[in-house]
Protein backbone atom coordinates (compact mmCIF):
# COMPACT_ATOMS: atom_id res chain seq x y z
CA UNK A 1 0.00 0.00 0.00
CA UNK A 2 1.31 3.24 -1.01
CA UNK A 3 2.09 6.30 1.30
CA UNK A 4 -0.31 9.04 1.70
CA UNK A 5 0.76 12.83 1.90
CA UNK A 6 -1.25 15.43 2.34
CA UNK A 7 -0.39 18.48 0.86
CA UNK A 8 -1.19 21.82 2.94
CA UNK A 9 -0.30 24.50 0.36
CA UNK A 10 -2.11 27.77 -0.69
CA UNK A 11 0.17 28.21 -3.53
CA UNK A 12 -2.04 26.35 -6.25
CA UNK A 13 0.82 25.84 -8.81
CA UNK A 14 3.40 24.94 -6.03
CA UNK A 15 0.56 22.22 -4.54
CA UNK A 16 0.14 21.04 -8.51
CA UNK A 17 3.54 20.65 -8.50
CA UNK A 18 4.53 18.74 -5.90
CA UNK A 19 1.53 16.71 -5.73
CA UNK A 20 2.26 15.48 -9.74
CA UNK A 21 5.83 14.61 -8.11
CA UNK A 22 5.36 12.72 -5.57
CA UNK A 23 2.26 10.66 -7.37
CA UNK A 24 5.08 10.12 -9.75
CA UNK A 25 6.93 8.61 -6.82
CA UNK A 26 4.25 6.15 -6.10
CA UNK A 27 2.42 8.30 -3.00
CA UNK A 28 -1.48 8.77 -2.71
CA UNK A 29 -1.67 12.58 -2.58
CA UNK A 30 -4.08 14.97 -1.41
CA UNK A 31 -4.23 18.74 -1.23
CA UNK A 32 -5.61 21.40 1.00
CA UNK A 33 -4.97 25.19 0.51
CA UNK A 34 -6.56 26.23 4.11
CA UNK A 35 -5.18 25.56 7.56
CA UNK A 36 -8.69 25.42 9.08
CA UNK A 37 -9.48 22.94 6.29
CA UNK A 38 -7.00 20.82 6.81
CA UNK A 39 -6.77 20.66 10.77
CA UNK A 40 -11.17 19.28 10.18
CA UNK A 41 -9.76 16.72 7.50
CA UNK A 42 -6.40 15.53 10.17
CA UNK A 43 -9.27 15.21 12.46
CA UNK A 44 -11.50 13.12 10.17
CA UNK A 45 -8.56 10.96 8.97
CA UNK A 46 -4.75 10.82 9.51
CA UNK A 47 -2.24 10.18 6.68
CA UNK A 48 1.23 9.42 6.63
CA UNK A 49 3.30 12.68 6.47
CA UNK A 50 2.13 16.15 6.15
CA UNK A 51 3.99 18.79 3.53
CA UNK A 52 3.03 21.72 5.28
CA UNK A 53 3.09 25.73 4.36
CA UNK A 54 3.86 28.34 7.16
CA UNK A 55 1.38 30.71 6.11
CA UNK A 56 -1.72 29.52 5.45
CA UNK A 57 -5.01 31.44 5.04
CA UNK A 58 -7.79 30.35 7.88
CA UNK A 59 -5.29 29.21 10.18
CA UNK A 60 -1.49 29.68 9.89
CA UNK A 61 0.78 26.43 9.54
CA UNK A 62 2.66 27.41 12.94
CA UNK A 63 -0.44 27.18 14.45
CA UNK A 64 -1.65 23.72 12.92
CA UNK A 65 1.44 21.88 13.66
CA UNK A 66 1.27 22.85 17.31
CA UNK A 67 -2.55 21.56 17.34
CA UNK A 68 -1.36 18.25 15.59
CA UNK A 69 1.25 17.50 18.43
CA UNK A 70 -1.05 18.10 21.08
CA UNK A 71 -3.28 15.53 19.77
CA UNK A 72 -2.70 10.89 20.39
CA UNK A 73 -3.47 10.69 17.00
CA UNK A 74 -1.18 12.81 15.19
CA UNK A 75 1.35 13.24 17.92
CA UNK A 76 4.11 11.87 16.05
CA UNK A 77 3.17 12.59 12.46
CA UNK A 78 6.08 13.36 10.14
CA UNK A 79 5.53 16.79 9.16
CA UNK A 80 7.81 19.14 6.52
CA UNK A 81 7.18 22.85 6.84
CA UNK A 82 7.53 24.79 3.73
CA UNK A 83 8.71 28.54 4.65
CA UNK A 84 10.00 31.75 2.86
CA UNK A 85 11.30 32.28 6.04
CA UNK A 86 15.00 31.41 6.09
CA UNK A 87 16.49 32.89 9.04
CA UNK A 88 17.90 30.89 11.46
CA UNK A 89 15.06 31.62 14.24
CA UNK A 90 12.35 31.22 12.09
CA UNK A 91 14.23 27.93 11.39
CA UNK A 92 14.37 27.26 15.10
CA UNK A 93 10.54 28.32 15.51
CA UNK A 94 9.10 25.83 13.11
CA UNK A 95 11.55 22.75 14.64
CA UNK A 96 10.50 23.22 18.02
CA UNK A 97 6.75 23.73 17.80
CA UNK A 98 7.08 19.75 16.28
CA UNK A 99 7.94 20.14 12.69
CA UNK A 100 10.24 17.30 11.83
CA UNK A 101 11.70 18.83 8.72
CA UNK A 102 12.04 22.51 7.58
CA UNK A 103 12.22 23.39 3.67
CA UNK A 104 12.85 27.11 2.71
CA UNK A 105 11.31 28.24 -0.40
CA UNK A 106 12.48 28.49 -3.41
CA UNK A 107 13.45 24.85 -3.05
CA UNK A 108 14.80 21.94 -5.27
CA UNK A 109 11.34 19.29 -5.71
CA UNK A 110 14.11 15.81 -6.07
CA UNK A 111 15.43 17.51 -2.72
CA UNK A 112 12.22 17.92 -1.14
CA UNK A 113 10.88 14.20 -2.37
CA UNK A 114 14.39 12.75 -0.81
CA UNK A 115 13.23 14.55 2.58
CA UNK A 116 9.80 12.79 2.09
CA UNK A 117 11.51 9.05 1.53
CA UNK A 118 13.59 9.80 3.95
CA UNK A 119 11.17 10.65 7.11
CA UNK A 120 8.77 7.98 5.61
CA UNK A 121 11.85 5.48 6.31
CA UNK A 122 12.26 6.39 9.72
CA UNK A 123 8.26 6.40 10.36
CA UNK A 124 6.72 3.64 7.83
CA UNK A 125 9.45 1.75 6.53
CA UNK A 126 7.08 -0.84 4.51
CA UNK A 127 6.08 2.18 2.74
CA UNK A 128 8.83 3.07 1.03
CA UNK A 129 10.76 -0.67 0.93
CA UNK A 130 13.59 -1.36 -1.53
CA UNK A 131 11.86 -4.39 -2.25
CA UNK A 132 8.31 -4.85 -3.49
CA UNK A 133 7.08 -8.41 -3.17
CA UNK A 134 3.47 -9.22 -4.69
CA UNK A 135 2.58 -12.76 -4.65
CA UNK A 136 5.90 -14.82 -6.39
CA UNK A 137 7.19 -11.71 -8.12
CA UNK A 138 9.86 -9.59 -6.65
CA UNK A 139 10.89 -5.74 -7.62
CA UNK A 140 14.25 -4.47 -6.11
CA UNK A 141 14.21 -0.77 -6.59
CA UNK A 142 17.65 -0.16 -5.88
CA UNK A 143 19.39 -3.10 -8.35
CA UNK A 144 16.90 -2.79 -10.64
CA UNK A 145 15.96 -6.71 -10.81
CA UNK A 146 12.68 -8.63 -10.92
CA UNK A 147 12.36 -12.32 -10.28
CA UNK A 148 9.46 -14.64 -10.63
CA UNK A 149 9.50 -17.68 -8.24
CA UNK A 150 13.25 -17.47 -7.81
CA UNK A 151 13.78 -17.02 -11.81
CA UNK A 152 14.88 -13.51 -12.69
CA UNK A 153 12.58 -12.14 -14.83
CA UNK A 154 14.80 -9.71 -17.58
CA UNK A 155 12.86 -6.24 -18.04
CA UNK A 156 13.68 -2.87 -20.28
CA UNK A 157 13.51 0.46 -18.70
CA UNK A 158 9.92 0.99 -19.55
CA UNK A 159 8.35 -2.07 -18.49
CA UNK A 160 10.65 -1.96 -15.05
CA UNK A 161 8.73 1.26 -14.53
CA UNK A 162 5.24 0.02 -15.60
CA UNK A 163 5.69 -3.19 -13.15
CA UNK A 164 6.68 -1.23 -10.20
CA UNK A 165 3.83 0.96 -10.73
CA UNK A 166 1.06 -1.48 -10.80
CA UNK A 167 2.66 -3.15 -7.72
CA UNK A 168 2.98 -0.45 -5.74
CA UNK A 169 -0.81 -0.16 -6.41
CA UNK A 170 -2.31 -3.95 -6.33
CA UNK A 171 -5.75 -4.18 -7.64
CA UNK A 172 -6.21 -0.73 -8.41
CA UNK A 173 -7.58 -0.31 -11.97
CA UNK A 174 -5.51 2.30 -14.16
CA UNK A 175 -6.65 3.85 -17.54
CA UNK A 176 -4.14 4.35 -20.28
CA UNK A 177 -3.84 7.93 -19.59
CA UNK A 178 -3.01 7.06 -16.28
CA UNK A 179 -0.18 4.75 -16.74
CA UNK A 180 0.86 7.30 -19.51
CA UNK A 181 1.40 9.85 -16.90
CA UNK A 182 2.66 7.73 -14.05
CA UNK A 183 5.08 5.73 -16.19
CA UNK A 184 5.72 8.29 -18.86
CA UNK A 185 5.05 11.42 -17.74
CA UNK A 186 2.24 13.85 -18.72
CA UNK A 187 4.69 16.33 -20.56
CA UNK A 188 5.44 13.62 -22.96
CA UNK A 189 3.32 12.99 -25.87
CA UNK A 190 3.16 9.08 -26.23
CA UNK A 191 0.27 7.41 -28.03
CA UNK A 192 -2.44 6.07 -25.28
CA UNK A 193 -1.71 2.38 -27.74
CA UNK A 194 2.44 2.34 -27.10
CA UNK A 195 0.63 1.60 -23.14
CA UNK A 196 -0.82 -1.93 -24.80
CA UNK A 197 2.21 -3.00 -26.25
CA UNK A 198 4.27 -2.43 -23.02
CA UNK A 199 1.65 -4.19 -20.84
CA UNK A 200 2.33 -6.78 -23.35
CA UNK A 201 6.24 -7.35 -23.25
CA UNK A 202 5.85 -7.19 -19.39
CA UNK A 203 3.26 -9.96 -19.73
CA UNK A 204 5.15 -12.20 -22.31
CA UNK A 205 8.82 -11.73 -20.24
CA UNK A 206 6.48 -12.70 -16.55
CA UNK A 207 4.97 -15.33 -17.89
CA UNK A 208 6.25 -18.84 -18.68
CA UNK A 209 4.58 -22.01 -19.03
CA UNK A 210 1.29 -22.28 -17.50
CA UNK A 211 2.14 -19.12 -14.97
CA UNK A 212 -1.16 -17.47 -13.78
CA UNK A 213 -1.11 -14.04 -15.70
CA UNK A 214 -0.78 -11.23 -12.83
CA UNK A 215 -2.49 -8.39 -15.10
CA UNK A 216 -5.60 -8.09 -15.31
CA UNK A 217 -7.22 -6.74 -18.77
CA UNK A 218 -10.18 -4.63 -17.81
CA UNK A 219 -12.27 -4.03 -20.90
CA UNK A 220 -12.89 -0.46 -21.78
CA UNK A 221 -11.07 0.52 -18.48
CA UNK A 222 -7.48 -0.43 -18.74
CA UNK A 223 -5.14 -2.64 -16.01
CA UNK A 224 -4.59 -3.55 -13.17
CA UNK A 225 -1.99 -6.22 -11.14
CA UNK A 226 -5.17 -9.00 -9.77
CA UNK A 227 -5.29 -8.79 -6.19
CA UNK A 228 -6.29 -12.48 -6.85
CA UNK A 229 -2.88 -12.91 -7.58
CA UNK A 230 -1.46 -12.11 -4.71
CA UNK A 231 -3.95 -14.21 -2.55
CA UNK A 232 -3.53 -17.61 -5.01
CA UNK A 233 0.83 -17.23 -5.66
CA UNK A 234 1.30 -16.36 -1.39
Amino acid sequence: MSARILIVEDEEPLALLLRYNLEAEGYEVQTVDRGDDADTRLREETPDLVVLDWMLPGLSGIELCRRLRTRPETKTLPIIMLTARGEESERIRGLATGADDYVVKPFSVPELIARVRALLRRSSPGRVADVLSYGDIELDREKKRVSRAGREVPLGPTEFKLLEFLMERPGRVFSREQLLDGVWGSEVYIDERTVDVHVGRLRKALNRGREIDPIRTVRGAGYALDDRFGRSAA
